[in-house]
Protein backbone atom coordinates (compact mmCIF):
# COMPACT_ATOMS: atom_id res chain seq x y z
CA UNK A 1 0.00 0.00 0.00
CA UNK A 2 1.34 3.46 -0.99
CA UNK A 3 0.47 6.09 1.51
CA UNK A 4 3.80 8.51 0.59
CA UNK A 5 5.17 7.68 3.32
CA UNK A 6 9.18 6.98 3.32
CA UNK A 7 9.78 3.00 4.29
CA UNK A 8 11.64 2.61 7.02
CA UNK A 9 13.04 -0.41 9.45
CA UNK A 10 10.89 -0.28 12.03
CA UNK A 11 11.20 -2.66 14.97
CA UNK A 12 7.96 -3.67 16.87
CA UNK A 13 7.52 -4.55 20.37
CA UNK A 14 5.27 -7.48 20.25
CA UNK A 15 3.73 -8.30 23.48
CA UNK A 16 1.06 -11.14 22.51
CA UNK A 17 -1.96 -8.19 23.19
CA UNK A 18 -3.93 -6.46 20.16
CA UNK A 19 -2.79 -2.95 20.64
CA UNK A 20 0.66 -4.52 19.69
CA UNK A 21 -0.49 -6.48 17.11
CA UNK A 22 -2.55 -3.66 15.36
CA UNK A 23 0.58 -1.41 15.56
CA UNK A 24 2.53 -4.27 13.67
CA UNK A 25 -0.22 -4.50 10.86
CA UNK A 26 -0.42 -0.52 10.72
CA UNK A 27 3.02 -0.02 9.73
CA UNK A 28 3.27 -2.60 7.48
CA UNK A 29 0.40 -1.58 5.86
CA UNK A 30 2.54 2.00 5.50
CA UNK A 31 4.88 0.02 3.55
CA UNK A 32 7.49 -0.16 6.29
CA UNK A 33 9.95 -3.07 6.90
CA UNK A 34 8.49 -4.43 9.88
CA UNK A 35 10.02 -6.83 12.55
CA UNK A 36 8.83 -7.71 15.51
CA UNK A 37 10.44 -8.55 18.82
CA UNK A 38 9.15 -10.20 21.74
CA UNK A 39 10.48 -9.39 25.27
CA UNK A 40 10.80 -11.64 27.58
CA UNK A 41 11.07 -9.28 31.18
CA UNK A 42 10.32 -12.01 34.20
CA UNK A 43 12.03 -15.79 34.43
CA UNK A 44 11.70 -16.62 38.48
CA UNK A 45 8.08 -18.48 38.60
CA UNK A 46 6.84 -17.32 34.00
CA UNK A 47 5.72 -21.09 34.39
CA UNK A 48 3.12 -20.70 36.92
CA UNK A 49 -0.36 -19.67 36.41
CA UNK A 50 0.10 -15.90 37.32
CA UNK A 51 2.70 -14.89 34.78
CA UNK A 52 1.31 -15.50 31.29
CA UNK A 53 4.83 -14.78 29.64
CA UNK A 54 4.81 -18.32 27.72
CA UNK A 55 1.44 -17.99 26.39
CA UNK A 56 2.00 -14.70 25.67
CA UNK A 57 4.41 -15.66 23.24
CA UNK A 58 2.57 -18.06 21.41
CA UNK A 59 0.04 -15.13 20.71
CA UNK A 60 3.02 -12.42 19.35
CA UNK A 61 4.53 -15.28 17.09
CA UNK A 62 0.91 -16.24 15.47
CA UNK A 63 -0.04 -12.34 15.07
CA UNK A 64 3.69 -12.26 13.27
CA UNK A 65 2.62 -15.20 11.18
CA UNK A 66 -0.73 -14.00 9.80
CA UNK A 67 0.89 -10.23 9.23
CA UNK A 68 3.48 -12.01 7.46
CA UNK A 69 6.45 -10.34 9.59
CA UNK A 70 9.82 -11.93 11.18
CA UNK A 71 9.54 -12.70 15.57
CA UNK A 72 12.59 -12.77 17.44
CA UNK A 73 12.30 -13.52 21.03
CA UNK A 74 14.80 -11.37 23.30
CA UNK A 75 15.29 -12.26 26.83
CA UNK A 76 15.71 -8.82 29.02
CA UNK A 77 14.86 -10.46 32.34
CA UNK A 78 18.85 -9.60 33.54
CA UNK A 79 17.69 -5.99 33.03
CA UNK A 80 14.99 -6.09 34.22
CA UNK A 81 15.59 -7.52 37.51
CA UNK A 82 18.56 -5.03 38.07
CA UNK A 83 17.01 -2.05 36.70
CA UNK A 84 13.68 -2.20 37.46
CA UNK A 85 12.64 -4.75 40.16
CA UNK A 86 15.73 -4.33 42.37
CA UNK A 87 14.09 -0.43 42.49
CA UNK A 88 10.53 -2.00 43.28
CA UNK A 89 11.77 -3.78 46.12
CA UNK A 90 14.24 -0.82 47.95
CA UNK A 91 10.97 1.55 47.42
CA UNK A 92 8.38 -1.09 49.03
CA UNK A 93 11.29 -2.15 51.68
CA UNK A 94 11.06 2.05 52.30
CA UNK A 95 7.77 2.57 53.06
CA UNK A 96 7.00 3.97 49.28
CA UNK A 97 4.59 2.82 46.45
CA UNK A 98 6.27 2.53 42.86
CA UNK A 99 5.32 2.16 40.00
CA UNK A 100 7.80 -0.27 38.05
CA UNK A 101 6.01 0.26 34.72
CA UNK A 102 7.15 4.13 34.48
CA UNK A 103 10.26 2.18 35.28
CA UNK A 104 10.19 -0.29 32.69
CA UNK A 105 9.14 2.04 29.98
CA UNK A 106 12.42 4.08 30.63
CA UNK A 107 14.96 1.37 31.27
CA UNK A 108 13.73 -2.13 29.38
CA UNK A 109 11.30 -0.77 26.32
CA UNK A 110 12.56 1.97 25.66
CA UNK A 111 16.32 1.90 26.43
CA UNK A 112 17.57 -2.07 26.55
CA UNK A 113 15.31 -2.75 23.47
CA UNK A 114 15.36 0.49 21.86
CA UNK A 115 19.50 -0.18 21.97
CA UNK A 116 18.90 -4.16 20.45
CA UNK A 117 16.73 -2.58 18.21
CA UNK A 118 19.20 0.26 16.98
CA UNK A 119 21.63 -2.99 16.90
CA UNK A 120 19.60 -4.79 14.20
CA UNK A 121 19.41 -1.67 12.17
CA UNK A 122 16.48 -0.34 12.88
CA UNK A 123 15.46 3.59 11.93
CA UNK A 124 12.64 3.62 14.45
CA UNK A 125 10.86 1.33 16.87
CA UNK A 126 7.29 0.93 17.67
CA UNK A 127 4.84 0.58 20.65
CA UNK A 128 1.35 -0.30 21.17
CA UNK A 129 1.29 2.33 23.48
CA UNK A 130 -2.31 5.15 23.39
CA UNK A 131 0.25 8.25 23.20
CA UNK A 132 1.34 10.55 20.29
CA UNK A 133 5.09 11.84 18.97
CA UNK A 134 4.81 15.56 17.54
CA UNK A 135 8.11 17.27 16.29
CA UNK A 136 7.43 21.23 17.05
CA UNK A 137 9.41 22.90 14.19
CA UNK A 138 9.55 26.39 16.18
CA UNK A 139 11.26 24.53 18.97
CA UNK A 140 12.73 21.70 17.44
CA UNK A 141 11.99 19.60 20.37
CA UNK A 142 9.90 16.68 20.04
CA UNK A 143 6.82 16.45 22.27
CA UNK A 144 4.88 13.59 23.67
CA UNK A 145 0.84 13.89 23.45
CA UNK A 146 -2.07 12.49 25.15
CA UNK A 147 -3.13 9.23 22.83
CA UNK A 148 -6.43 10.31 21.19
CA UNK A 149 -8.38 7.76 23.14
CA UNK A 150 -9.06 9.55 26.39
CA UNK A 151 -9.87 6.40 28.25
CA UNK A 152 -6.41 4.79 27.56
CA UNK A 153 -4.13 7.30 27.54
CA UNK A 154 -0.47 6.12 28.94
CA UNK A 155 1.59 9.02 28.48
CA UNK A 156 1.53 9.06 32.11
CA UNK A 157 3.79 6.03 32.24
CA UNK A 158 6.01 7.29 29.39
CA UNK A 159 6.82 10.57 31.17
CA UNK A 160 10.37 9.77 31.65
CA UNK A 161 10.86 9.18 28.16
CA UNK A 162 14.11 11.67 26.13
CA UNK A 163 14.30 13.94 23.19
CA UNK A 164 16.77 11.11 21.52
CA UNK A 165 14.05 8.13 23.04
CA UNK A 166 11.23 10.02 21.30
CA UNK A 167 12.58 10.74 18.34
CA UNK A 168 13.30 7.33 17.61
CA UNK A 169 9.63 6.09 18.59
CA UNK A 170 6.64 5.82 16.78
CA UNK A 171 2.92 5.15 18.69
CA UNK A 172 0.74 4.29 15.46
CA UNK A 173 -2.57 2.81 17.83
CA UNK A 174 -2.08 6.75 19.40
CA UNK A 175 -4.25 8.40 17.01
CA UNK A 176 -7.08 6.00 17.36
CA UNK A 177 -9.61 4.91 19.67
CA UNK A 178 -9.41 1.51 21.65
CA UNK A 179 -13.08 0.05 19.56
CA UNK A 180 -11.43 1.15 16.37
CA UNK A 181 -7.98 -1.15 17.53
CA UNK A 182 -10.13 -4.31 17.95
CA UNK A 183 -12.45 -3.65 14.92
CA UNK A 184 -9.32 -3.51 12.89
CA UNK A 185 -7.95 -6.59 14.81
CA UNK A 186 -10.96 -8.38 13.93
CA UNK A 187 -11.47 -7.79 10.12
CA UNK A 188 -8.22 -8.41 9.16
CA UNK A 189 -8.36 -11.86 11.60
CA UNK A 190 -6.03 -11.19 13.88
CA UNK A 191 -5.79 -14.33 16.04
CA UNK A 192 -5.80 -12.25 19.47
CA UNK A 193 -8.54 -10.12 18.89
CA UNK A 194 -10.17 -10.98 21.69
CA UNK A 195 -7.81 -11.32 24.27
CA UNK A 196 -8.55 -9.00 27.18
CA UNK A 197 -6.12 -6.41 28.01
CA UNK A 198 -3.01 -7.00 30.26
CA UNK A 199 -4.01 -6.12 34.01
CA UNK A 200 -0.15 -5.31 35.16
CA UNK A 201 3.16 -6.39 35.15
CA UNK A 202 4.28 -10.36 34.39
CA UNK A 203 5.82 -10.57 38.01
CA UNK A 204 2.97 -10.17 39.87
CA UNK A 205 0.37 -11.18 37.14
CA UNK A 206 -3.24 -11.92 38.95
CA UNK A 207 -2.03 -13.48 41.72
CA UNK A 208 -2.64 -11.73 45.58
CA UNK A 209 -0.32 -8.90 45.73
CA UNK A 210 0.71 -9.34 49.66
CA UNK A 211 1.76 -12.87 49.12
CA UNK A 212 4.12 -11.88 46.15
CA UNK A 213 5.67 -8.70 48.33
CA UNK A 214 5.95 -11.75 50.90
CA UNK A 215 8.40 -14.06 49.29
CA UNK A 216 10.68 -10.98 49.06
CA UNK A 217 10.39 -8.41 52.12
CA UNK A 218 9.76 -9.49 55.91
CA UNK A 219 6.59 -8.71 57.84
CA UNK A 220 7.09 -7.12 60.47
CA UNK A 221 3.98 -6.25 62.77
CA UNK A 222 3.06 -3.29 64.25
CA UNK A 223 0.35 -1.15 65.96
CA UNK A 224 -2.88 0.09 63.85
CA UNK A 225 -3.72 3.67 65.16
CA UNK A 226 -6.89 5.93 64.35
CA UNK A 227 -6.24 9.93 64.31
CA UNK A 228 -7.19 9.93 68.00
CA UNK A 229 -3.92 7.54 68.81
CA UNK A 230 -6.07 4.53 69.89
CA UNK A 231 -4.36 1.83 69.01
CA UNK A 232 -7.52 -0.31 67.23
CA UNK A 233 -5.66 -3.12 65.12
CA UNK A 234 -2.26 -5.14 63.89
CA UNK A 235 -0.37 -4.55 60.88
CA UNK A 236 1.67 -7.38 58.82
CA UNK A 237 4.38 -4.76 57.77
CA UNK A 238 4.14 -1.17 56.35
CA UNK A 239 5.48 -2.39 53.11
CA UNK A 240 2.44 -4.05 52.37
CA UNK A 241 0.52 -1.23 52.42
CA UNK A 242 -0.45 1.83 50.85
CA UNK A 243 -2.42 5.54 51.24
CA UNK A 244 -5.74 5.34 50.37
CA UNK A 245 -5.69 1.85 50.77
CA UNK A 246 -9.45 0.33 52.18
CA UNK A 247 -9.56 -3.35 51.82
CA UNK A 248 -7.77 -5.38 53.69
CA UNK A 249 -7.22 -3.96 56.72
CA UNK A 250 -8.26 -6.36 59.62
CA UNK A 251 -10.30 -3.92 61.26
CA UNK A 252 -13.81 -4.42 59.42
CA UNK A 253 -16.80 -2.83 61.32
CA UNK A 254 -15.07 -1.16 64.08
CA UNK A 255 -17.41 1.86 65.01
CA UNK A 256 -16.58 5.16 66.42
CA UNK A 257 -18.90 8.29 67.24
CA UNK A 258 -19.16 11.93 66.03
CA UNK A 259 -20.03 11.79 62.53
CA UNK A 260 -18.42 14.26 59.86
CA UNK A 261 -18.04 14.78 56.23
CA UNK A 262 -17.63 11.14 54.65
CA UNK A 263 -17.72 9.93 57.71
CA UNK A 264 -19.93 8.60 60.40
CA UNK A 265 -20.15 5.21 62.40
CA UNK A 266 -19.98 2.35 59.78
CA UNK A 267 -17.83 4.62 57.35
CA UNK A 268 -15.08 2.75 55.91
CA UNK A 269 -11.15 3.19 57.43
CA UNK A 270 -8.37 4.12 54.72
CA UNK A 271 -4.86 3.87 55.82
CA UNK A 272 -3.53 7.84 56.06
CA UNK A 273 -0.06 7.77 57.47
CA UNK A 274 2.85 5.56 57.61
CA UNK A 275 5.37 6.08 60.47
CA UNK A 276 7.94 3.75 59.48
CA UNK A 277 10.51 4.37 62.95
CA UNK A 278 7.83 4.04 64.87
CA UNK A 279 6.55 1.66 62.56
CA UNK A 280 2.68 2.37 62.97
CA UNK A 281 0.29 2.35 60.54
CA UNK A 282 -2.29 4.80 61.11
CA UNK A 283 -6.28 5.10 59.71
CA UNK A 284 -8.62 7.05 59.08
CA UNK A 285 -12.62 7.09 59.37
CA UNK A 286 -14.28 8.41 55.78
CA UNK A 287 -12.91 9.10 52.29
CA UNK A 288 -13.00 12.61 52.74
CA UNK A 289 -11.21 13.01 56.39
CA UNK A 290 -8.80 15.81 56.24
CA UNK A 291 -5.42 13.56 56.65
CA UNK A 292 -6.47 12.24 53.27
CA UNK A 293 -6.62 15.39 51.28
CA UNK A 294 -3.45 17.51 50.30
CA UNK A 295 -3.00 21.22 49.15
CA UNK A 296 0.31 20.54 47.89
CA UNK A 297 3.36 17.93 47.35
CA UNK A 298 6.93 17.67 46.59
CA UNK A 299 8.54 15.63 44.35
CA UNK A 300 12.04 14.45 43.28
CA UNK A 301 13.89 12.67 40.55
CA UNK A 302 12.33 15.01 37.87
CA UNK A 303 12.20 14.19 34.37
CA UNK A 304 11.23 17.05 32.10
CA UNK A 305 10.79 15.87 28.16
CA UNK A 306 12.32 18.50 26.71
CA UNK A 307 15.18 18.16 28.44
CA UNK A 308 14.49 20.90 31.04
CA UNK A 309 11.88 21.80 33.47
CA UNK A 310 8.77 23.98 32.54
CA UNK A 311 8.89 27.78 33.79
CA UNK A 312 6.66 27.62 37.35
CA UNK A 313 3.17 28.63 36.91
CA UNK A 314 -0.24 27.41 35.88
CA UNK A 315 -0.28 23.39 34.41
CA UNK A 316 -2.18 20.26 35.46
CA UNK A 317 -1.10 17.37 37.18
CA UNK A 318 -2.11 13.54 37.76
CA UNK A 319 -0.72 12.21 40.46
CA UNK A 320 -2.03 8.48 40.02
CA UNK A 321 -3.10 7.28 36.22
CA UNK A 322 -6.88 6.90 35.80
CA UNK A 323 -7.29 10.33 37.44
CA UNK A 324 -8.67 13.37 35.50
CA UNK A 325 -5.98 16.59 35.09
CA UNK A 326 -6.40 18.47 38.21
CA UNK A 327 -4.89 22.22 38.15
CA UNK A 328 -1.87 22.78 39.91
CA UNK A 329 0.69 25.53 40.20
CA UNK A 330 4.14 24.17 39.39
CA UNK A 331 6.78 25.98 41.42
CA UNK A 332 9.99 25.68 43.45
CA UNK A 333 11.40 23.89 41.03
CA UNK A 334 15.36 23.60 41.83
CA UNK A 335 17.77 20.67 40.55
CA UNK A 336 15.64 17.52 40.04
CA UNK A 337 13.15 18.51 42.49
CA UNK A 338 9.67 20.85 42.38
CA UNK A 339 6.58 21.34 44.21
CA UNK A 340 3.45 21.79 42.90
CA UNK A 341 -0.20 23.23 44.55
CA UNK A 342 -3.85 22.63 43.50
CA UNK A 343 -6.49 24.50 44.35
CA UNK A 344 -8.38 21.68 44.94
CA UNK A 345 -7.02 19.14 47.61
CA UNK A 346 -5.59 15.80 46.12
CA UNK A 347 -6.94 12.67 47.98
CA UNK A 348 -4.10 10.17 49.14
CA UNK A 349 -1.15 11.80 47.46
CA UNK A 350 1.32 8.70 47.56
CA UNK A 351 5.40 8.98 48.26
CA UNK A 352 6.55 6.88 45.17
CA UNK A 353 3.94 7.51 42.94
CA UNK A 354 4.61 9.68 39.98
CA UNK A 355 3.67 13.51 39.13
CA UNK A 356 3.26 14.14 35.71
CA UNK A 357 2.27 17.28 34.61
CA UNK A 358 0.73 18.51 31.64
CA UNK A 359 0.02 21.81 29.25
CA UNK A 360 -2.93 20.39 27.43
CA UNK A 361 -2.29 17.63 25.43
CA UNK A 362 1.63 17.77 25.95
CA UNK A 363 2.74 15.71 28.94
CA UNK A 364 5.94 17.79 29.94
CA UNK A 365 7.69 15.36 32.54
CA UNK A 366 7.11 14.72 36.41
CA UNK A 367 8.78 12.91 39.61
CA UNK A 368 8.62 10.78 42.32
CA UNK A 369 6.79 12.01 44.94
CA UNK A 370 8.26 12.29 48.35
CA UNK A 371 5.45 13.89 50.37
CA UNK A 372 3.57 16.68 51.16
CA UNK A 373 6.25 18.35 52.64
CA UNK A 374 9.76 19.18 51.41
CA UNK A 375 12.10 16.09 51.84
Amino acid sequence: MSTGIQAQRVVVGLSGGVDSAVTAWLLKQQGHEVLGIFMKNWEDDDDSEFCSSNEDFVDAAAVADVIGIEIEHVNFAADYRDRVFADFLREYSAGRTPNPDILCNAEIKFKAFLDHAMRLGADKIATGHYARVRHNPTSGLHELLKGLDPSKDQSYFLHRLTQAQLANTLFPVGELLKTEVRRIALEIGLPNAKKKDSTGICFIGERPFRDFLNRYIAKEPGPIKNDKGQTIGQHVGLSFYTLGQRQGLGIGGLKTKGAQRGGGDHAPWFVARKDMAANTLWVVQGHDHPWLLSPTLHAGQASWIAGSAPPPGALAAKTRYRQADAPCTLAGVMDDRFALAFPQAQWAVTPGQSAVLYDGEVCLGGGIITGTVPA
